[in-house]
This record gives C-alpha cells, sequence and structure tokens, in this order.
C-alpha cells in the first residue's frame, strides 16, 4: 500500500508541476502577446475553465498522496526517504498556499473587472494582474517542481 501511496504522489506532483511549468514556459509567454483586450478576455476563460473537475482533482491529490505516503506506517522507510517526501510535501503544501493567497485573489479581481468595463479599461485591468500573476505563479512552479523533484527522489531512496 505504501509503495502504490507514493507512487501516485509521484504521478499527481508530477501532473501538476508539469501544469505550472506549460503555464509559465508556453501559455503565459503567449499570452503576453495579445493586445490587453484579447489578454484579459483569455486570462478570463483560463480562469473560469481550470479550476474544474480534473484539474482540481490534481490539485488535491497533489497534497493528500503524499500527506497519505507518509502517514502509512511502512517497515524499512530510511530516514532519508522520510525527509524527501516531508520535504516535497511541504514544497507541495507551499505551492498551494501561493496559489490561494497570490494568485486566486488575482483571478477573482479580474473577474470582478468584467462587471464594470467603462470603470476598468483592459490596459489598467492588464496592469493590475499580469506581473503579479505571473510573479507568484513563477514562485508556485519552482515549488511545485522542487516538490515533484523531492518526492521522485523519495521513491528512489
Amino acid at each position: 500500500m505504501a509503495t502504490v501511496l507514493l507512487a501516485l504522489a509521484v504521478v499527481f506532483t508530477g501532473l501538476y508541476a508539469g501544469v505550472m511549468l506549460i503555464f509559465l514556459t508556453g501559455i503565459m509567454p503567449a499570452l503576453a502577446r495579445l493586445t490587453d483586450g484579447q489578454f484579459v478576455t483569455a486570462m478570463r476563460r483560463v480562469n473560469e475553465e481550470v479550476p474544474r473537475g480534473l484539474f482540481l482533482l490534481v490539485f488535491l491529490a497533489e497534497v493528500a498522496f503524499p500527506v497519505a505516503a507518509l502517514a502509512v506506517p511502512v517497515d524499512g522507510r530510511s530516514d532519508t526517504q522520510f525527509w524527501l517526501l516531508l520535504a516535497g510535501l511541504i514544497c507541495v503544501v507551499v505551492n498551494h498556499l501561493v496559489t490561494v493567497a497570490g494568485n486566486i485573489p488575482l483571478n477573482n479581481a479580474l473577474a470582478s473587472s468584467e462587471t464594470s468595463p467603462e470603470a476598468n479599461p483592459d490596459s489598467a485591468v492588464r496592469a493590475a494582474f499580469e506581473s503579479r500573476w505571473n510573479r507568484f505563479h513563477a514562485v508556485r512552479t519552482l515549488f511545485a517542481v522542487a516538490g515533484f523533484a523531492l518526492i521522485v527522489s523519495a521513491s528512489l531512496s
């Protein structure tokens, strides 16, 4: 059971880290090339679609499986494996904290700016959103990738 939980921790932290990395390296640079109106509309649609179904499952499983892998007693688990898994879990939790405290409030502000476009021209909305969101996203991507690498290392110990 512990081996299965650790394997699932590897899979789900890897899936989540991959999503974060592709947003950092491909999607956001592509969206940066859009006009203000196109960018704001695209990010609003992304923020409506992403936090649903499969993504939400991966988002939650990324924390749940490392926790479960740590919680299940394992005969022969080395101290190294325990500490690598715990460090990976800490990275994953920090990723979630950055998401909840940084990116989600910006997403919500972007969504609420849609209700009064005359008071919030797209250029002002984008200026208030894009660079801050990208900074938070870079930090959470770093923690997601580090968490994945640590959990993979734990599985190989």
